[in-house]
């Protein structure tokens, strides 16, 4: 179930949840990082995600910051610390903008 304030977003503009959802051919650093040349990026980001819980990668006294090792810096501009709240813009920048 969405959040009341989702639902509204989607229904009011269903070309955010297309964007999220739309298959896109991957630069090749991220390619690399996922190990598929297409994917949406919400599937992006919950590889990601999954990649950082299981290589136990936030900060234990933290747990909104994320340590970033060497292969998940080649994604993340070279950052050694991410704060959770910047990893979807960070993964955003390697997709392409959508033409208006």
């Amino acid at each position: 179930m969405l959040p009341q304030h989702m639902k509204k977003a989607i229904t009011d503009n269903p070309k955010k949840l297309a964007n999220l959802i739309d298959l896109v051919n991957l630069p090749s650093t991220l390619r690399e990082f996922v190990g598929q040349s297409q994917i949406s990026r919400l599937g992006c980001f919950m590889r990601v995600w999954s990649y950082i819980k299981t290589n136990n990668l936030q900060d234990p006294k933290n747990k909104n910051v994320v340590n970033c090792d060497e292969k998940l810096r080649s994604i993340l501009l070279g950052k050694h610390q991410v704060e959770l709240a910047e990893l979807p813009s960070l993964i955003k920048l390697h997709f392409p903008k959508e033409p208006k």
